[in-house]
């Protein structure tokens, strides 16, 4: 029997903006990824950010939950208790992990372990944040440092974007026309 392919569709840093979750879902529909990993600040947009344009959390939370079965998430910074009331998965976890073939792969949101502060990975190991709203897919010492980028609030150069994780590799998507823009094989 040979092994199926695993891809995984992630995604950060939602911020309630429901315009940008529908076209985010529309996306994980297309992109034939079993399951959507969500790398937290679903639904609060934060003290430090302007509300965005779209923002409805509530609706975002419906959206969401159709999915729950499907969905792994960890918590970011401006995800809170309440907002684990009206979601149908777990988000309050500071990280998860994962093997995708022989990788371990650590996620979580970004602002607790981050490209800077890693956990402990072993050669090879990928480490998976949002956070900071810049899409990155590199190689840097001996771990594989990957970022989806953000679905809302663009800060940086990057586009607003989502990312595919495979066995093979890591891929990141414009939002706004599914184009891919960094790659990064393992």
């Amino acid at each position: 029997m040979d092994p199926v392919e695993v891809r995984l569709f992630v995604a950060a840093d939602i911020h309630g903006n429901f315009d940008n979750a529908e076209l985010m879902i529309k996306a994980f529909e297309a992109s034939g990824a079993s399951h959507l990993l969500l790398l937290g600040d679903i639904l609060n947009h934060g003290p430090r950010n302007a509300i965005p344009e779209g923002y409805a959390p509530a609706k975002v939370a419906q959206l969401l939950n159709q999915y729950s079965a499907q969905i792994l998430a960890v918590r970011g910074n401006c995800d809170s208790e309440v907002d684990q009331m009206l979601l149908d998965f777990p988000i309050l976890a500071d990280y998860g992990q994962l093997l995708l073939g022989q990788r371990k792969v650590f996620y979580c949101h970004g602002h607790l372990y981050k490209p800077d502060d890693l956990p402990e990975l072993a050669s090879g190991d990928v480490f998976i944040s949002g956070h900071s709203h810049n899409a990155t897919a590199m190689f840097r010492g001996d771990v594989y440092l990957c970022n989806p980028g953000a679905i809302s609030v663009q800060k940086g150069d990057s586009p607003l974007s989502y990312g595919i994780l495979q066995a093979s590799g890591f891929e990141v998507f414009a939002l706004s026309d599914d184009s891919l823009f960094l790659k990064c094989q393992f």
